[in-house]
């Protein structure tokens, strides 16, 4: 069954605990979301938040994928540029998918999701990301239309002497 996409749910309880277990889940499976494994919820909590908060300013937009339980099983936040020159295109943050839907296409359809969500954005052009080098997800976002734009070596580390490449990516969206 395909995941069933929504832009801008109404945060509740319920989605909130769905997105902060997601996200601890992705990042115990290894996942590369901005934490390395092993982390409790109550270590992601904060961040959950500070989205929430940018949710609730009008800076961040969330898209979020229910599986056929209607459970939370993928992720993709948006977060728009406050600099003047620079407002033509969006972040695209905390993209995620649920191990247990690993391999069934829905990373794609997410990111199909959130580009036709960008392009209801006024005067939105494109889609830029970041990813981890050194597990394959630079091939991935090239594959779903993104191009590698830049890469700064060692820039994120993982842990001492595991320092890997911040990769930038873009998505034109004309």
């Amino acid at each position: 069954m395909p995941l069933t996409f929504t832009l801008d749910p109404a945060v509740t309880p319920t989605l909130r605990d769905g997105v902060l277990a997601l996200w601890t889940d992705v990042s115990n499976a290894g996942g590369a979301v901005g934490f390395v494994a092993p982390v409790e919820r109550e270590t992601i909590r904060p961040e959950l938040v500070k989205h929430f908060v940018g949710m609730a300013e009008g800076r961040t937009r969330l898209l979020v994928g229910h599986d056929e339980d209607g459970h939370v099983a993928a992720t993709a936040f948006f977060s728009f540029n406050t600099h003047r020159l620079m407002t033509h295109w969006v972040w695209l943050y905390t993209v995620m998918v649920h191990p247990r839907h690993q391999g069934r296409g829905y990373g794609r359809d997410l990111l199909s999701a959130a580009a036709d969500a960008a392009r209801t954005f006024e005067d939105i052009e494109a889609i830029r990301l970041t990813c981890r080098g050194g597990l394959g997800l630079e091939r991935f976002y090239g594959s779903c239309g993104y191009k590698e734009v830049g890469r700064i070596p060692g820039a994120i580390r993982v842990a001492p002497g595991d320092d890997r490449d911040d990769v930038i990516m873009l998505l034109p969206l004309a």
